[in-house]
């Protein structure tokens, strides 16, 4: 379960509208000769979130963070951390710290002097430094460890470090770059729960920037999509995957079929597109609302698709079609279906038999089907 999709009895900070955000873009844009990187961008975080900026490479994500960090200068707009406004405000002076990819540790120190670095540049006393020191290095369970230098450490070893090196300083929020970037797929998955559990733990503010969606998902309370210096959609995990906004962000995260219709009733409790591409009307229950005539897009997840070799015995919601290819996953396995119209729909299918007891095959007509809440209406 992602961290903003957590119950809870109280409302959360974003949802509470006497809350008061800890960081905010006020219209922030950011320009480099011409080329606009970050447009028009408002977005408030709270204290002790984890907040995320998902997109893809040269979105204008990493600009974003810089200019938190006062790495990059504001075009226009401002930003402000506990109403305090950061324009004017050097880096170092931020109450912020940044994690890069590249760690950046120092080659010829060890792990603690690394760790130590930043709180001797601040003339703490030794005896504070030690003690605060120590304590990071056993949250990030690098205590035994303490004399080894970066080139006696694996990737994911370093990647603690300099995240110690980042907290011990205890800053008001940590801007991570795509942390986990170097990283094997085992060791940043196991990474992800150590970073949220320690987050949770500081009740730091963290703001990360990725490109990986599975990673923005697993980790985050919210999650900004961003698309050509713009911020698409907020919202918590569930949000962004349960109900897309627009056709970018229903694209962008995960896969989603998508079929373009029109309505043809727009009633309190569902909407009816019409969709040569899908070969059926569609029935949209819980929607947002769209006049009838409007162009539309309906997305559905390949998970909510039923797949069979019998006909579903109803008319809305309901297409057949001819299995094209089969992708075999280990535990589910997607099946690209291709329509009489042409449209290729995916439907995905848990692997409850081993591959020669396989129920569906390439070359097999099928019938698919999904519920009407299953459904999402997109007209940006």
């Amino acid at each position: 379960m992602a961290l903003g999709d957590r119950p809870s009895m109280r409302l959360e900070p974003w949802q509470d509208p006497r809350a008061v955000p800890s960081i905010v873009f006020d219209q922030v844009s950011r320009t480099f000769e011409g080329v606009i990187a970050v447009n028009n961008v408002s977005l408030d975080i709270y204290q002790g979130e984890f907040f995320s900026l998902l997109g893809a490479s040269g979105c204008g994500k990493t600009t974003l963070l810089r200019l938190l960090a006062g790495f990059e200068t504001l075009s226009s707009g401002s930003v402000s951390i506990d109403d305090i406004d950061m324009t004017h405000v050097e880096p170092y002076n931020r109450p912020v710290n940044m994690m890069f990819q590249s760690y950046a540790l120092f080659p010829h120190m060890t792990v603690e002097q690394n760790v130590a670095f930043g709180l001797k540049q601040e003339r703490m006393a030794h005896a504070q430094i030690r003690d605060r020191v120590a304590a990071m290095l056993k949250l990030v369970h690098m205590g035994k460890y303490a004399k080894r230098k970066p080139h006696q450490l694996s990737g994911g070893q370093r990647q603690r470090v300099a995240l110690a090196r980042c907290l011990v300083k205890q800053p008001r929020v940590l801007l991570l770059d795509e942390p986990l970037a170097a990283l094997d797929k085992q060791l940043r998955e196991q990474t992800q729960f150590e970073l949220v559990n320690i987050q949770e733990s500081l009740g730091v503010t963290f703001i990360m920037v990725t490109h990986d969606q599975e990673e923005a998902m697993t980790m985050s309370t919210r999650i900004g999509v961003m698309e050509e210096g713009r911020i698409r959609q907020i919202g918590t995990p569930t949000e962004i995957y349960e109900y897309p906004h627009s056709r970018f962000v229903a694209s962008f995260i995960g896969e989603m079929n998508i079929f373009e219709g029109f309505v043809t009733e727009d009633e309190a409790d569902h909407v009816l597109v019409t969709s040569e591409e899908a070969g059926c009307d569609l029935y949209v229950s819980h929607s947002s609302s769209a006049p009838a005539g409007a162009h539309v897009a309906v997305a559905i997840r390949p998970e909510k698709v039923m797949i069979s070799k019998d006909p579903f015995h109803q008319e809305r919601n309901a297409t057949r079609g001819i299995v094209n290819e089969i992708a075999y996953l280990g535990d589910v396995s997607i099946y690209h279906v291709k329509l009489a119209s042409g449209k290729k729909v995916l439907a995905t299918l848990t692997n409850q038999f081993r591959l020669a007891e396989r129920p569906i095959n390439w070359d097999d007509e099928v019938y698919l089907s999904w519920r009407p809440e299953s459904g999402v209406v997109l007209t940006g």
